[in-house]
């Protein structure tokens, strides 16, 4: 079986990258195709990348393109659809934003695992509030129209289609009008994570792209009115305008090496999580893997990790008054959150993405090989067996 990975962009490194990691886990030797790669935006996680073979589209060598990705993004079906795939049998594509589901895969079998429909097509919270000036939103108004019907258009193409969550699974029948199967994200669960007592832990902890969905403000603001300790790991285009809200409380870690996270989750009381309509959210099960409870707001697929009240807080409203009041109840809480949290995550383990996953692949598979077989040898085959 020769399988081909596909994958929007590496441009930076978040949950989806580290799920198509897991994918070249499962399959070494497949190549990964992707309409480009940002070494520099990929920072200190770019050397994950280095060896793979990774084979990116004319965007490559355009840098204005590149640059302008964003406004440009009704050039991606010419991204795509530039691609030859016919050397292979599968094509599993790890899909979000750019709509990588629009190759022309032509006698191979399509998977397409969905991070979640483009956000900005279906007014979901974006990474940037760009949208709130005028001339942006008319642009976004005019491109997002023929985007959308691109969109559907691909997800018509795809053999299966999975879902990282039942809320992508609820998206993706809404807008595609087609069934999908949830596999959760692979979590990474260290068994020598450190462990301290819970007199030690320090400070309340964010983890994530410093963008504007994430609402880090909310978070930076809840605890500068409670004088609270925060400790936030992450980089994005909003670090700016956070550095100036934030108080002599906050900390801002930057990029922080996987090998260095355990220890800071370590000392960590609580993550606190503000992200709006979440498809899955990796973060709130990666703190729970480190056995710290999350207070998160309930939005997305964050209503399907977290259990209120037995490993953290799930908050209604988006507000900071809302987070201030659930912050505070936390503090007088006693619950034995780190051993239900661990508990919890073992759920969502690396291992059973992988099982899954590969499981699903190899089915579907030879479900679409024996469907190809002309219908005199479907029938000598059945009568041989």
């Amino acid at each position: 079986m020769r399988i081909a990975l596909v994958h929007d962009y590496l441009r930076e490194y978040g949950g989806a990258e580290r799920v198509l990691e897991c994918m070249r886990e499962i399959w070494p030797g497949a190549p990964v195709y992707t309409s480009f790669v940002d070494w520099d935006g990929l920072g200190i996680h770019a050397d994950r990348f280095r060896s793979w073979d990774i084979r990116t589209s004319w965007i490559q060598q355009n840098i204005i393109v590149r640059k302008l990705h964003s406004p440009l993004r009704f050039l991606a079906r010419y991204v795509w659809e530039s691609f030859d795939f016919s050397s292979f049998d599968v094509i599993l594509s790890s899909s979000g934003w750019f709509i990588c589901r629009g190759i022309r895969k032509r006698n191979a079998l399509h998977i397409s695992y969905i991070h979640h429909p483009p956000r900005n097509l279906y007014g979901y919270a974006t990474g940037s509030s760009f949208q709130r000036h005028a001339i942006v939103r008319w642009y976004a108004f005019f491109v997002n129209f023929f985007l959308r019907q691109y969109d559907y258009e691909t997800a018509q193409r795809v053999d299966y289609l999975i879902a990282n969550s039942q809320e992508t699974v609820r998206r993706i029948k809404k807008f595609y009008r087609r069934d999908s199967m949830v596999i959760y994200p692979p979590i990474h669960i260290s068994p020598h994570s450190h462990r301290v007592t819970w007199q030690d832990r320090e400070y309340y902890l964010c983890v994530g792209r410093l963008a504007y969905a994430k609402r880090v403000d909310i978070v930076i603001q809840a605890c500068n009115n409670l004088s609270l300790p925060l400790k936030i790991v992450g980089t994005g285009k909003e670090e700016a305008s956070l550095r100036r809200i934030a108080g002599s409380t906050i900390a801002f870690l930057g990029s922080v090496p996987d090998d260095m996270l355990p220890e800071i989750y370590a000392r960590a009381k609580a993550l606190i999580f503000c992200a709006i309509d979440e498809d899955f959210g990796m973060v709130p099960v990666e703190a729970m893997a480190h056995g710290v409870p999350v207070i998160a707001f309930a939005s997305g697929g964050v209503k399907e990790t977290v259990i209120d009240g037995v490993t953290g807080l799930l908050v209604p409203d988006l507000s900071v008054d809302a987070f201030v009041q659930a912050i505070q109840k936390f503090e007088r809480m006693s619950v034995d959150w780190e051993n239900a949290c661990r508990k919890r995550a073992k759920e969502f383990s690396k291992e059973r993405f992988k099982n899954e996953l590969s499981s699903f692949v190899e089915e579907a598979y030879n479900t679409w090989l024996s469907s190809k077989q002309p219908k005199k040898n479907r029938k000598k085959n059945a009568n041989h067996d």
